[in-house]
């Protein structure tokens, strides 16, 4: 096993190392899916299924995005 890791930003971003997104297979632009255990999480290439599951919840995240700020620095998600 090798352990591979990124530092987090002050606004929560990690850069996905190479070695990593060449294993998954995705590239600037594409989707990742990030699936929450008790114990751990995965990450992986989003499916469509993930990408629908996202779109349903959407309406329901409208109010976390409060703020022009937050608007600006997250609306393209």
């Amino acid at each position: 096993m090798k352990t591979l890791t990124s530092r987090i930003t002050s606004k929560g971003q990690a850069t996905i190392p190479v070695e990593i997104r060449r294993k998954l297979k995705v590239a600037a632009g594409d989707r990742i899916a990030f699936r929450v255990f008790e114990d751990h999480v995965e990450i992986a290439p989003a499916t469509s299924i993930d990408l629908q599951f996202a779109q349903m919840l959407e309406p329901t995240l409208a109010s976390e995005w409060l703020t022009e700020e937050d608007e600006a620095a997250y609306g393209n998600l």
